[in-house]
C-alpha cells in the first residue's frame, strides 16, 4: 500500500490521499467522512461500508463494488466509475458531478453494434477506422465511375469497366459463398476457426470466379493497356492483393450475419419472457378474481343460513348441508385451471339455487335448459354463471313480495354460444353494470377472450343476463 499524506483530522477524519487500494476489503468499515481523493481503488470492497459525506474525488473505481453502501453525501465527482456496482447503495445527496461511468469492453462477449455504441476509446477508434473505409470505397466508386464516363482515353475506360465487372462479381460471390457456408460455420465451436476456414474457401473461390472473368473479358483490355501504359504502377502490384478485397467481404457479412442471428434470437427470447410474463400476470389476476368470487358467495350464503337458524332449523339445517356439497364441488377442482365443462358449471348453478330455494321457498322457481346436449361437454370459465345467478336473487328475486322466476339457458347464435340468464325481478338500474359480480365477469372475459368475450345487460323485450363466447375462441382454449 503506498501513501502520499495519510492523517486524521481534528474531526476525526481519516484522511487517505494519493494511496493505493487495488483489491482491498473495506466491507462494513465506519469510514464516514473519510478522504480517499486521488487514490487507486480498483476491484476494492466496499459493501456495506459507511461512507456518508466520504470524499473520493478524482478516484480510479475500476469494478470497485459499494453494494449495500451508504453514500449519502459522499462525493464521488471527477472519478473514473467503470463497471462500478451500487446495487442497494444509498446515494442521496452524493456527488457524481464530471464522473465516467462508462462500462468497460469485454472481449468474450464481442459485438459489433455494442463496441460502437459504447462510450469507451476502443469503440470510438472502431467508429473512426469503420467511417474511413466506408468513405474510402465510396470515393473509390466514384472515382472510376467518373473516369469511366469522362475519360478521352478509350482503353482506360475499357479497363475500368473490366475492373468494375471484376469487383461486382468478385463481391457477390463472396456474399453468396458466406451465406452459403454460415450454417455449416455455425457449427464450429471456435470463431477463430470459422473466419479462418471462410478465408481459406474464399481464396480459391474467388481466384476460380476472378480467372474466369479474367479470361472471359480481360485478357485483351488489360494487355492493351499494359502496351499503351508501360509506366503505370499500379500493373506491379502483386496478384494476393487484390483477394483481400473479396476475403474482408465474406468475412464482414458473415460476422453481420451472425450478429443478426444472435439479435434476433434475443429479441425471441425476450418476446417470449413478455409471453410467460404477460400469461403470469393473467392468472394472477384470474386467481385474484377467482378467489374474490368464493368469499363473496360465502357471505351471501351465511348469512341466508344465519336468518333461518332461528326461524326454521330444519330449512337452515338442509341450507347447510347443500353448502356444504356445494363447496366440496368447488374446491374439489384444481385451483390452477380457469375452464370447467358446462356441464359442471350448471351443477354448480342448481345447488346454488337449490340453496337459495330453501331460504325463499315456493317463492323461487327456476328453470335450466341446454339446446343441445353436445354443448354440455364444451368448456367455458369457472364460474361464469353464479355470480349473475347470485345477482339475480340479490337484486331481483329478493326485491319481490310474489313468485320470482330465474331461467338459465345455454344455447348457439351463428358462431356464438350464448349464456344467458332471465329473472323477473325489477329492471336493471344504471349503476348495475358497475357491481362487483358483473364487473369480474367483464374482467374474466377480456383476460381469456379479448374481444371474443362478452357480457350485456338487457332490459327488453325482457329481463336479462347475456353471455356471448365466440365458438373459435372457445375451441382454441379447449
Amino acid at each position: 500500500m503506498r501513501y502520499r499524506n495519510t492523517s486524521a483530522t481534528k474531526e476525526g477524519k481519516t484522511k487517505i490521499v494519493s494511496a493505493s487500494f487495488d483489491g482491498r476489503d473495506f466491507s462494513n468499515m465506519d469510514l464516514e467522512n473519510a478522504d480517499f481523493s486521488f487514490s487507486s481503488m480498483r476491484e476494492t470492497n466496499f459493501d456495506g461500508a459507511n461512507l456518508k459525506g466520504a470524499r473520493i474525488r478524482f478516484s480510479t473505481l475500476h469494478k470497485t463494488t459499494f453494494r449495500n453502501a451508504d453514500l449519502r453525501n459522499a462525493d464521488l465527482s471527477f472519478s473514473t466509475l467503470s463497471d462500478v456496482d451500487l446495487t442497494g447503495a444509498k446515494v442521496e445527496g452524493a456527488n457524481f458531478s464530471f464522473t465516467s461511468q462508462e462500462t468497460s469492453y469485454n472481449w468474450k462477449s464481442f459485438s459489433l453494434i455494442g463496441l460502437i455504441q459504447s462510450q469507451g476509446w476502443i469503440g470510438t477508434l472502431v467508429a473512426v477506422i469503420l467511417g474511413a473505409i466506408i468513405l474510402y470505397g465510396i470515393n473509390a466508386i466514384m472515382f472510376f465511375t467518373a473516369e469511366i464516363y469522362f475519360t478521352s482515353e478509350p482503353i482506360r475506360a475499357k479497363l475500368y469497366q473490366y475492373l468494375v465487372l471484376q469487383n461486382v462479381i468478385s463481391g457477390s460471390t463472396a456474399v453468396l459463398v458466406a451465406k452459403f457456408l454460415a450454417s455449416g460455420l455455425d457449427r464450429i465451436p471456435r470463431h477463430s476457426v470459422r473466419y479462418l476456414v471462410l478465408s481459406v474457401v474464399m481464396f480459391f473461390v474467388n481466384s476460380v470466379v476472378s480467372s474466369a472473368v479474367y479470361f472471359s473479358f480481360g485478357v485483351m483490355v488489360v494487355k492493351r493497356f499494359a502496351e499503351l501504359y508501360p509506366d503505370e504502377a499500379s500493373k506491379n502490384a502483386p496478384g494476393y492483393w487484390y483477394m483481400i478485397g473479396p476475403i474482408i467481404v465474406a468475412n464482414v457479412f458473415y460476422f453481420i450475419s451472425s450478429q443478426g442471428k444472435q439479435i434476433s434470437r434475443k429479441i425471441s427470447d425476450q418476446e417470449y419472457q413478455l409471453l410467460n410474463l404477460e400469461k403470469l400476470k393473467t392468472r394472477a389476476e384470474l386467481d385474484a378474481l377467482q378467489a374474490r368470487i368464493n368469499p363473496h358467495f360465502l357471505y351471501n350464503a351465511l348469512n341466508s343460513i344465519a336468518s333461518l337458524v332461528h326461524e326454521d332449523p330444519d330449512k337452515a339445517e338442509e341450507m347447510t348441508l347443500l353448502l356444504s356439497r356445494l363447496f366440496r364441488y368447488t374446491t374439489g377442482r384444481k385451483t390452477d385451471e380457469y375452464y370447467d365443462s358446462i356441464r359442471n358449471e350448471l351443477e354448480m348453478v342448481q345447488t346454488y339455487l337449490l340453496v337459495e330455494k330453501v331460504r325463499f321457498g315456493d317463492r323461487l322457481k327456476f328453470t335450466v335448459e341446454v339446446s343441445d346436449p353436445l354443448l354440455n361437454d364444451l368448456y367455458v370459465p369457472k364460474f361464469i354463471l353464479q355470480p349473475i345467478v347470485e345477482n339475480a336473487i340479490k337484486h331481483g328475486i329478493s326485491k319481490l313480495a310474489d313468485l320470482g322466476t330465474i331461467n338459465v339457458k345455454i344455447y348457439e347464435k351463428t358462431d356464438w354460444l350464448v349464456l344467458c340468464v332471465h329473472d323477473n325481478g325489477p329492471m336493471f338500474s344504471e349503476e348495475m353494470g358497475t357491481g362487483y359480480g358483473i364487473r369480474s365477469i367483464q374482467e374474466k372475459l377480456k383476460l381469456l377472450y379479448g374481444q371474443d368475450g362478452k357480457i350485456e345487460l338487457l332490459n327488453e323485450p325482457y329481463k336479462s343476463v347475456t353471455i356471448s363466447i365466440k365458438k373459435t375462441a372457445m375451441i382454441k382454449h379447449q
